[in-house]
């Protein structure tokens, strides 16, 4: 009987750094019986009941996010990386991973760092081009760098990249045509995908709500609306009160059998969900996260407009009628679409996951 390769997978919080980690501990699973996966990330309900869905073991250590300005701050900042570097170190002394990779978010820091400690291969996940603070420091420890852009800000001539693109979620296996979605909707009618990401965007929400009170062809759309959890009570009952038999919902686990079923997105431009879009040749049109790090979000979107495949439009600037415009100018423009969706799809790299499991399992001599 074989070893067991044990690998941990740090990071998450929000669905752009765990999603692409669980798709590469799916990838591990699909090339090796021998792995043994084990994620490690903060204790926030989103990320334990996702990895719970997934069947995935978890352990939280204690992590916030370094802050500077007074002394007081930094005292405080550098206590808890102390604190949660033992409480990785211990975890390394008992699970003995063979390989550890962090997928971003605060909560990587000090397991890579544990990691590197003991010798132990690392690598880091990053999907920005704008990388987060968390894996600016950790490219100066860890062994391997994959990156989702080609020329990441500060990692160009880093040689130890690997540009493969981002991982991305696989469809369930249950499939579309047994989606219960599904059988609200009117196959015959344009659907539109509306979401802020896992944590849901106030402002999508109100300006779509707006754009639909003025909208005449309403009850020709589909909608399907990821809300987030604090809106999803308020955004359903507006919705009945209007009339609009959407589906609205929190959170959408499946969101890749969700996205097959849409024709148009109107989403935040986070790497992950832009990595998404290519994948399933999905138009959007791009609203990003204005207090985003080093506005990245903004570069995502302005750079896949350029190209052709999304339209974008500022936080700041967007109302009911101009998301309005938006929308009917795309909904009556068969032609357009089908363009924009050939685009992005040019633009996928769906088989991000696998490159990096196939690196991660080749550091040991195992049976695939």
């Amino acid at each position: 009987m074989n070893k067991a390769f044990k690998i941990i997978i740090a990071g998450g919080k929000t669905g752009g750094h765990l999603f692409p980690g669980i798709a590469i501990a799916n990838a591990i699973e699909k090339i090796s019986r021998d792995a043994k996966i084990l994620f490690i990330g903060t204790n926030t309900a989103f990320e334990t009941k996702t990895l719970e869905k997934y069947g995935y073991a978890h352990k939280s250590i204690f992590s916030r996010p370094v802050k500077g300005g007074n002394i007081v701050n930094k005292a405080f900042s550098f206590c808890i990386v102390l604190f949660s570097l033992i409480q990785s170190m211990i975890i390394m002394k008992t699970f003995k991973p063979d390989f550890v990779i962090g997928v971003g978010g605060f909560s990587s820091f000090a397991v890579v760092l544990a990691a590197w400690i003991f010798g132990i291969p690392t690598a880091i996940q990053e999907q920005n081009a704008f990388p987060g603070l968390t894996n600016r420091l950790l490219s100066r420890f860890a062994g391997t760098i994959f990156t989702s852009f080609k020329e990441t800000k500060g990692f160009e001539k880093n040689p130890k990249v690997k540009y493969v693109g981002n991982p991305v979620r696989k469809p369930d296996n249950a499939g579309i045509e047994e989606n219960p979605v599904l059988n609200n909707f009117d196959p015959d009618k344009f659907t539109i995908l509306v979401t802020g990401g896992s944590q849901g965007a106030l402002s999508i929400n109100a300006a779509f709500l707006d754009a639909l009170k003025l909208m005449d062809n309403k009850d020709q759309l589909n909608i399907i609306h990821q809300t987030g959890i604090n809106d999803e009570h308020s955004i359903k009952g507006k919705y009945k009160a209007l009339g609009i038999k959407a589906t609205a919902k929190a959170f959408f686990h499946d969101m890749p059998n969700i996205q097959d079923m849409a024709d148009l997105a109107i989403t935040r431009a986070g790497a992950g969900t832009l990595s998404e879009l290519c994948t399933k040749g999905l138009p959007a049109i791009l609203v990003p996260f204005p207090h985003a790090a080093d506005d990245h979000q903004t570069f995502n979107a302005r750079a896949l407009e350029k190209k052709g495949g999304a339209v974008m439009i500022k936080d700041n600037e967007m109302t009911g009628q101009t998301l309005k415009k938006i929308i009917q100018s795309l909904t009556t423009d068969k032609e357009r679409l089908e363009h924009m969706s050939g685009i992005l799809k040019s633009l996928a790299m769906p088989d991000a996951d696998k490159k990096i499991a196939d690196y991660i399992l080749k550091t040991k001599d195992i049976k695939v």
